[in-house]
């Protein structure tokens, strides 16, 4: 099953509750809560006050949790604490990878690597024992609205032909037009902001892509 995963990113923060529940309406679950430290990428986004208060109002939601961190180990237990479902760290800050993979799924999370666009898909291969999820990154991360990079697909392609089967999620200018080329290349789960949140029938694609195989 592909998953959509829309991003708060792209949200009308003054109606978030409103939202929330657009997004579940349309049977949307997942919701994509990026953190950013203005250090590892330049620009400040949410913390984990506001994924509790999300999960508190809305228990059903499940929280796809993704830092943009130098620092994210320090906030491992904090998004548990949260109600974080999945926590996704940057391969390119970690010094000791399973290490910090153990220490989300004993702070009782799914755990995933990211890379950005210039990181090489090389570099998680002697990973993919030892996560439940990757994140690819498909525009350089840090803003939203930016334009997909196609080029960053081959590295779906190259981590299935590696032999992973758990999920893939791809982030960054994702829309109507790209997800089939990206679940053809064996992306599960797509992050989608811009094209979800404001579009005219967010319902419309989030049934698009539940159609997707």
């Amino acid at each position: 099953m592909i998953e959509l995963a829309p991003s708060l990113l792209a949200a009308d923060l003054l109606h978030l509750g409103k939202e929330v529940e657009m997004m579940m309406d349309c049977g949307v679950s997942t919701l994509h809560f990026d953190v950013m430290d203005a250090h590892f990428v330049p620009n400040l986004s949410f913390g984990p006050s506001l994924c509790k208060t999300v999960k508190a109002a809305h228990p059903a939601c499940t929280m796809d949790v993704h830092l943009m961190m130098d620092n994210p180990l320090d906030y491992v237990q904090v998004f548990a604490d949260a109600g974080a479902h999945t926590l996704t760290l940057h391969l390119e800050v970690l010094e000791d990878v399973p290490g910090a993979m153990g220490a989300i799924r004993r702070a009782g999370m799914r755990c995933g690597l990211s890379v950005k666009p210039k990181t090489p898909a090389e570099n998680l291969l002697p990973y993919l024992n030892t996560v439940d999820h990757i994140l690819i990154m498909t525009v350089e991360p840090g803003f939203g609205g930016q334009k997909f990079m196609p080029e960053q697909v081959e590295k779906i392609r190259l981590l299935r032909s590696a032999g992973f089967t758990g999920v893939i999620s791809v982030d960054g200018g994702v829309n109507a037009e790209n997800a089939a080329l990206l679940v053809r290349a064996g992306a599960n789960h797509l992050v989608m902001g811009t094209a979800f949140f404001r579009a005219d029938n967010p319902r419309r694609i989030a049934d698009a892509i539940k159609e997707l195989t």
